[in-house]
């Protein structure tokens, strides 16, 4: 009969935190296995050491390495399988010869624990049971001592071994935050989190639980002294306290006053539809803003969070949108100007730009963060009609005259270029897409591809492809996009029964 496999979580580092169960089944197994680096000293069997007996049966599995500088022949990845499979051989051999082994595991045995690589290798040959631990984000959220998520916030659990890259876009599209695994990943840590905008809201947990615990700001970390057991913390912000209206509370915690910094004005934009089409940027913008400011209809997109204030305006607003945003902004808000598809394309960036371009806005910071613009969402939706050169041009004469509209658009045409049509049609304007159809078959012909995509990603979507000579213009409304091919824009009905459209990239000499 064979033995019992038991992966036991021991907590944080402070002995009281290990649980009853954990206790009971390293009093009653056969054997203790524990790993460490090469320097032998193992903090999971110092955690443990009260529980272990003289006759216990111990299995010390030491790394044979822990940067990646190595002469294995398969590298680091191939060292470290091998020592794996070694050390899973080794505890096989006890379980086979009907002895429960017992892996000690700091925090969690599933948790970016050195316990899982021997689980995956044994817990389908034997009976196994998983004993869980504090892990080391509940121990640095309770050293923080404020709420990690509340209400409808997302936790993100990250490793620092991501590309800085990697973890910015992370970091930016979440609420809340840990990132484990620091040491000498710590200043890429930090630069991503200064990337994404967020290292002013990241706390630096060391050793939590133990004696020498340590709590900071992490942007007053110096990397030199950061040890692997560390993690970076970005807490809930629902309950509107900052961390330093809970820590002076404990002996010998003091943090000093920082200055409050100035407010700013983002444009974000929201893509043609919902979260999906939403860039890790935009997203995090979006969390982190004290205002939103924008159309009804754009700012409901947006899911609400506890704190958040929305202001709500008509669609034909935008300068007072603008001046109103740079308002709250001067009062060291942080305002988010929500537009649709992309800002800078017929959108609100131009509004906010313009008026925070007057002298008395001068000194407050405008950024816009771009989002996907309803012509390559449609064009998406159909192949790659947009795989050549092409022009964009609003049908819109509410900004400016439509003879300027009629004059780009034969200039267009007659350059060969693609089309993507915004702002087509309304109730009240109907006249002009008709003319669009005439001015374009003057120049293009009769079997031109034309796409024409309706509330692309959202719940009405509605894709047409027809041809310029047949075009339905009653179908047409301001929901919609217009896609107008070239002379080499191809239409090819496949076997597959879908219908694409694609412009060569290549133009005929």
């Amino acid at each position: 009969m064979t033995g019992k496999l038991y992966g036991v979580g021991l907590g944080t580092g402070d002995p009281k935190l290990m649980t009853l169960r954990a206790v009971e089944v390293i009093q009653a197994a056969d054997v203790i296995a524990y790993h460490s680096a090469k320097h032998g000293r193992s903090n999971a069997r110092r955690i443990a050491a009260a529980y272990i007996r003289e006759d216990h049966v111990e299995e010390h599995l030491v790394y044979p390495l822990t940067t990646e500088t190595t002469d294995h022949p398969g590298g680091y990845r191939g060292a470290i399988e091998e020592f794996y499979e070694e050390a899973a051989a080794r505890l096989a051999a006890h379980l086979d010869a009907g002895r429960s082994v017992a892996i000690l595991s700091e925090g969690d045995p599933l948790i970016y624990s050195s316990y899982q690589h021997m689980h995956k290798r044994l817990a389908h040959r034997y009976e196994t049971e998983t004993v869980p631990g504090v892990s080391s984000i509940q121990a640095s959220v309770a050293a923080l001592g404020v709420p990690l998520t509340e209400d409808r916030e997302v936790l993100t659990v990250l490793p620092g071994t991501l590309p800085a890259e990697e973890l910015a876009a992370r970091i930016a599209s979440t609420d809340s935050a840990v990132i484990l695994k620091m040491g000498r990943t710590f200043p890429a840590i930090r630069e991503a989190l200064e990337a994404a905008g967020r290292l002013d809201d990241a706390w630096y947990v060391e050793r939590a639980t133990m004696a020498e615990q340590r709590v900071e700001r992490l942007a007053d970390v110096d990397p030199e002294t950061v040890p692997y057991f560390s993690m970076a913390v970005l807490p809930s912000k629902v309950a509107g306290l900052a961390v330093e209206d809970y820590l002076p509370t404990r002996a010998g915690t003091s943090f000093a006053e920082r200055p409050t910094k100035p407010g700013k004005v983002t444009v974000v934009g929201t893509g043609p539809a919902g979260p999906l089409w939403l860039t890790p940027e935009a997203k995090g913008a979006l969390a982190a803003a004290d205002d939103l400011v924008g159309y009804t209809t754009y700012v409901r997109r947006v899911p609400e969070r506890a704190g958040q204030v929305r202001h709500l305006s008509d669609n034909k607003v935008e300068s007072e949108r603008a001046e109103f945003a740079l308002d709250l902004a001067s009062r060291g808000r942080n305002v988010v100007v929500v537009s649709s598809g992309d800002p800078g394309v017929f959108a609100m960036a131009t509004a906010v730009l313009e008026v925070a371009c007057e002298e008395r806005w001068s000194g407050i910071e405008v950024r816009v963060l771009p989002g996907m613009t309803a012509a390559h969402a449609a064009a998406s939706r159909v192949g790659a009609p947009l795989g050549h050169d092409y022009a964009t041009i609003s049908l819109s004469d509410r900004l400016k005259p439509w003879d300027v509209i009629a004059r780009r658009i034969r200039a267009a045409a007659e350059a060969d270029l693609v089309l993507a049509i915004y702002n087509p049609a309304s109730k009240e304007r109907r006249q002009q897409v008709v003319d669009l159809k005439d001015l374009l078959l003057e120049v293009r012909k009769p079997d031109t591809p034309v796409v024409l995509a309706r509330d692309v990603g959202g719940p009405t979507e509605v894709i047409r492809i027809q041809t310029l000579g047949d075009l339905d213009t009653d179908v047409i409304d301001m929901r919609t996009l217009i896609l107008v091919g070239s002379s080499q824009t191809q239409k090819v009905d496949r076997a597959t029964g879908e219908t694409v459209v694609w412009t060569p990239r290549r133009y005929p000499d």
